[in-house]
């Protein structure tokens, strides 16, 4: 996790000019491009509108077909995993068989010539839900410029990603033209914000198209707004509908309150004892990793957190070990009256929404095997318990040791100015691992376009224009050193 890690030789500095000023002098167009997919609302989320999404995968697929690069642009649906049908999905999005379709995906494929290397661009073109907009600042689909940061919900996670693609590819194809013989999929999925139900479908029934020697992840973080970075480990991630109930009916809080159990007392005693006084987590079997990381103070890390004055971090050891190495326990909402409207009752049942970030290295069905026996073990006064809607995905960790990454490094120097560091991301990207398991031999860098004020998933998300055109510069810096490499 350092800034210090072999690089490659440096670029050719005429062609490094030349990418430079066309990446500068494409960037007007590249903003209003974003500008433009952020207004379209592309929440992959079951309840939200999915022609929303459908259009957004439109939009991109017309900006892949304007970079000039690739022979074939397709818009494509697969099954949900687990629900495939015998024969293939169909192209059109139009359930058969009675098969559940996930969200359009665009795919781009343009082969590689002369032995040249294959790289695969991925990024999601779906967003999450904007949440409270009485939360935002500025309507969260009307794309806003506030000084360098350009508001609104996935102007940064992930439809900058998807531009970061769109344009390191025209300014690739205004250098090299038809000349180019570097083989690019890009393959820009749509539901990654839904849990990716489609993806391990879509691999399958993909797999020759998408075969690469590269794969560049366009969805995680840099190190600050000055600094880039190759994110180089992953948390996994479970979650689950927790449900305790207690009483066959709600009952009269003063008549019955003292001797019946209500369900909200029982809930608050099991979730309690997922952490110990400290805050960590108190779950026999979640294990931690080992590995060391840059110093970083409690007091920096408060201020990037925005913790309110007073409150203190939780958690024991380094801090970036706790957000990086170590497992972590969120209640991330649960289903109970509001304060508006409580009455003097006993609950008889109350639900929660449970995330568990797990260590990279620990695999995620055991991480959810040791959750489970907790709750059962941990729930008060014989509550009757149900865990539903579960979801897994590993976490993993990056092979720093190949040539890729080296030369994903001088890139990066050479287009931001400045040495990425190699960090760990306490979130999750789980289709990572997916991709390992389906292309091991192809070498996987995880990058991004976020920066520590980005906001993603809340209200108020902004991308950094400055990053923005840094990653870009880099990722056009990178493709020009692969499709030059010998």
């Amino acid at each position: 996790m350092t800034d210090t890690q072999q690089s490659a030789p440096a670029t050719d500095p005429a062609l490094l000019d030349a990418l430079r000023e066309q990446v500068q002098g494409d960037l007007p167009t590249t903003i209003a491009d974003l500008s433009a997919l952020v207004r379209i609302p592309s929440v992959s989320w079951s309840a939200f509108d999915p022609a929303h999404v459908r259009r957004n995968a439109e939009a991109v697929a017309e900006l892949a077909r304007g970079t000039g690069v690739f022979d074939e642009v397709r818009i494509v649906r697969s099954a949900v995993d687990g629900d495939t049908p015998d024969g293939a999905s169909d192209a059109t999005g139009t359930d058969h068989d009675g098969v559940e379709l996930g969200q359009p995906a665009v795919l781009a494929v343009r082969p590689a010539r002369n032995g040249k290397p294959t790289v695969m661009l991925y990024a999601h073109h779906d967003v999450q839900p904007q949440g409270d907009d009485a939360l935002w600042e500025t309507p969260p689909f009307e794309p806003t410029l506030r000084g360098d940061r350009l508001y609104g919900r996935g102007a940064s996670d992930d439809k900058a990603g998807v531009m970061t693609h769109i344009a390191s590819l025209r300014a690739l194809h205004a250098r090299f033209g038809d000349d180019l013989d570097l083989g690019i999929v890009l393959f820009v999925e749509g539901e990654e914000e839904f849990g990716s139900r489609s993806f391990r479908t879509f691999l399958r029934e993909q797999k020759e198209h998408l075969a690469a020697d590269v794969i560049v992840v366009a969805d995680s973080d840099n190190w600050s707004t000055e600094v880039p970075a190759i994110t180089v480990s992953l948390r996994g991630n479970v979650t689950f509908k927790l449900t305790l109930t207690t009483l066959e009916h709600a009952s009269h809080s003063g008549m019955y309150g003292g001797a019946a159990p209500d369900a909200m007392l029982a809930m608050v005693r099991l979730l309690s004892s997922l952490h110990d006084d400290q805050g960590s987590v108190a779950v026999d079997g979640l294990t931690a990793y080992d590995a060391p990381v840059p110093a970083r103070s409690e007091d920096e890390f408060a201020t990037d957190a925005a913790l309110v004055p007073g409150v203190k971090p939780v958690g024991t050891g380094d801090v970036l070990s706790r957000m990086w190495f170590q497992p972590a326990i969120t209640v991330t909402g649960m289903d109970v009256p509001s304060v508006a409207n409580a009455s003097n009752t006993l609950l008889p049942s109350v639900s929660a929404r449970v995330s568990v970030r797990v260590a990279p290295g620990q695999p995620a069905t055991e991480a959810y095997a040791a959750v489970e026996r907790h709750v059962h073990s941990h729930t008060p006064f014989g509550a009757r318990v149900e865990i539903s809607e579960p979801d897994a995905g590993d976490g993993f960790l990056v092979d720093t040791s190949g040539w890729a990454v080296r030369e994903a490094r001088t890139a990066m120097t050479e287009g931001w100015g400045a040495a990425p560091v190699e960090q760990g991301i306490g979130g999750s990207i789980p289709f990572v691992s997916d991709l390992a398991a389906e292309f091991p031999d192809a070498q996987i860098l995880v990058t991004g376009v976020e920066d520590p004020d980005t906001r993603a998933h809340s209200p108020n998300e902004s991308q950094h224009l400055g990053v923005l055109h840094r990653a870009i510069a880099s990722e056009t810096v990178l493709l020009a050193r692969l499709a030059t490499r010998g």
